[in-house]
């Protein structure tokens, strides 16, 4: 998925991940709150229909966790999405998920 472009923009309280698709109508989002420096609840991912089926919410939840890894926070898996990635895959995220 070359074309998949991520952005990230905060202010000091939430932040929120933004996919995009070249051609393609619509942005993926992941919403975040920022309880301290070393805390934060992912609150919200949510892609249009016309970007389903491209991998693009996993890509969103994939840089949320590298992202959260080099800054040192944890994640409090608050969306039904990225509750149900970290499940699925809990030796994958184990060092940045708090349940």
């Amino acid at each position: 998925m070359s074309d998949l472009k991520i952005t990230f923009a905060e202010t000091e309280l939430k932040g929120r991940y933004r996919a995009t698709l070249d051609g393609i109508d619509g942005a993926g989002e992941l919403i975040i709150k920022k309880v301290s420096p070393t805390l934060i609840i992912a609150d919200h991912t949510e892609v249009p229909e016309t970007m389903g089926g491209r991998g693009v919410a996993r890509a969103l939840v994939d840089r949320l966790i590298a992202d959260a890894r080099e800054k040192g926070q944890r994640i409090v898996p608050f969306c039904p999405y990225v509750r149900a990635f970290a499940k699925k895959h809990p030796e994958d995220v184990a060092d940045v998920i708090q349940w």
